[in-house]
């Protein structure tokens, strides 16, 4: 199942957000007892207390309503522009018009939605899709009617205000995640079903408190509270049958089913009907492993519901437009910061002996072999010197890292401390051999070495940043390096991408296993 199963939950069931009253500590302190005399182990007690009081799910909404109007009147005091002349009245009452239809439209597409807010591309992908059909709504009503609507009212106020309301959101999204790394704004959260696929989630989010989920309990088949059992830190609450129930005990926002030879359909759906009461989410996480939501398609067939999985695209029109992207941003880039690169090489230059640029062979998409360019940040003949810290290394699988390499020259220290050495790879994505977003680059080296799946990162580009690079760095082992890898090949898009170049600047900045 793996780290895989907390990005593909399906919700089938959410009515609202519920919960009991609280529990009180017994005289002893040994546990926790309920107004109905059910017990709740110190462990469970203890994770209560992490969480605030109030939910957070009605804050964080009203907190992104607030951002989502600021952004949009700011946008539409832009485009009234009431310094030009001419009919500034009738450019406010159409401005106006197409402020309350954009918020409402956000709220008809469900873009604050406790489930997708804070992780993800849906949050985003929803703003959007209320933005232009808002737009194109107000377009068309004007062409049927015959108004005489300023369109240049509707274009700038579109034109400024999406990119400050994802500007919010973003902010926002940033907010959340802070909370989230401190313990609070979590969803308590029960799961069910075979030890095994429970221990596999609990390990997964508890490695993942950005996911929004604390696990408070777990309901097994034959599980006896009495017992005293865990598993993987997690007191087992009971039987399949007992959900409902300890749903209540220890006020569970949501329950995940991770399946088990007796949790059939006929099962889930019973659950599904018992928890409605409670006003408690059911996910349900259906084992697959790195595959988005835009791969898998819901599709109803005579009362069945069956997934379809869509094969990954690396090639077509969004590729193509992925390589023009790159392209058009690398030659940008290299236009701007034409005189900071020369600073940068005349610095190279002057204190340390030796070419500026540093070329280096690495393999690129479909096992073809190119020259990867970087401003040299060790001295000459670093690379013979290898063999001599093996013993040093740090780095996992078959990649080298030293954190304090002796290698590395005073200048370079600085620069790759900030990323600035890799800036003349633009000229690879400039020629096509790589990609501003995809995988790491790997050596031929680390290709030899590579096993079972490793090989499909080479299906893309490489990337001058990636979802490696801004989820850690060096600071990740092999194995989360290479799973997030994969994750990016298979389920790669442009919306994606240009997230995680907003995150490569932030990851830039913080200089995150940057060594």
């Amino acid at each position: 199942m793996g780290s895989g199963v907390r990005r593909f939950f399906a919700t089938v069931h959410a009515p609202r957000l519920g919960g009991a009253p609280g529990a009180r500590t017994t005289p002893d302190g040994s546990a926790v007892t309920t107004p109905d005399g059910s017990v709740v182990t110190p462990r469970v007690a203890g994770r209560r207390r992490i969480l605030d009081s109030v939910p957070w799910t009605g804050r964080y909404s009203s907190l992104v309503t607030l951002l989502d109007a600021a952004a949009i009147l700011a946008a539409a005091t832009v485009a009234v522009r009431p310094w030009s002349g001419g009919d500034v009245a009738g450019r406010a009452v159409v401005a106006a018009l197409v402020v309350v239809l954009w918020l409402g439209g956000l709220v008809v597409e469900k873009t604050r939605d406790r489930r997708i807010v804070g992780i993800g591309l849906e949050e985003y992908s929803r703003v959007w899709r209320a933005s232009w059909h808002v737009v194109a709504a107000v377009g068309l009503a004007a062409f049927l009617v015959g108004a005489g609507v300023d369109r240049a009212v509707v274009v700038v106020l579109f034109v400024a205000g999406l990119p400050l309301v994802l500007l919010a959101r973003f902010g926002a999204r940033t907010y959340l995640k802070s909370l989230r790394d401190e313990g609070r704004a979590l969803s308590r959260l029960i799961v069910t079903g075979s030890r095994t696929c429970v221990a596999e989630l609990v390990a997964d989010l508890n490695s993942n408190p950005r996911a929004g989920y604390l696990v408070v309990g777990a309901c097994i088949p034959g599980g006896d509270p009495l017992a005293g059992e865990t598993i993987a830190g997690i007191p087992v609450l009971g039987d399949v049958a007992d959900v409902p129930h300890q749903v209540r005990v220890v006020q569970a926002h949501a329950v995940a089913v991770v399946g088990a030879d007796s949790l059939t359909a006929g099962v889930v759906r019973d659950l599904g009907y018992r928890l409605e009461s409670t006003g408690t989410d059911l996910i349900v996480a259906p084992g697959l492993v790195d595959v988005a939501g835009p791969r898998v398609v819901l599709s109803p067939a005579e009362g069945l519901s069956l997934v379809h999985v869509d094969a990954p695209q690396f090639s077509g029109a969004r590729y193509v437009a992925k390589s023009a992207l790159d392209r058009g941003l690398a030659l940008a880039a290299l236009l701007v910061l034409a005189l900071p690169m020369l600073v940068i090489a005349v610095c190279v230059r002057a204190t340390s002996s030796g070419p500026v640029l540093y070329r280096q062979r690495r393999v690129g998409r479909d096992g073809r072999p190119f020259q990867m360019l970087k401003f040299r940040s060790m001295r000459v003949g670093a690379d013979a010197e290898l063999a001599t810290l093996a013993a040093a290394n740090e780095g996992a699988g078959p990649l080298f890292k030293m954190r304090d390499d002796p290698r590395v020259t005073r200048v370079g220290a600085v620069l790759r401390r900030y990323s600035l050495d890799e800036l003349p790879q633009l000229l690879n994505v400039l020629r096509g051999d790589m990609s501003l977003v995809g995988p790491r680059p790997p050596l031929p080296t680390e290709v030899a070495q590579y096993d079972g799946h490793a090989p499909r990162r080479m299906l893309v580009k490489p990337g001058l940043t990636g979802l490696w690079q801004v989820s850690g760095r060096s600071d990740l082992s092999w194995e989360e390096g290479l799973r997030k890898d994969l994750y990016y090949v298979e389920n790669w898009s442009l919306v994606g991408d240009v997230l995680i170049l907003a995150r490569t600047f932030r990851a830039v900045l913080a200089h995150e296993g940057a060594y």
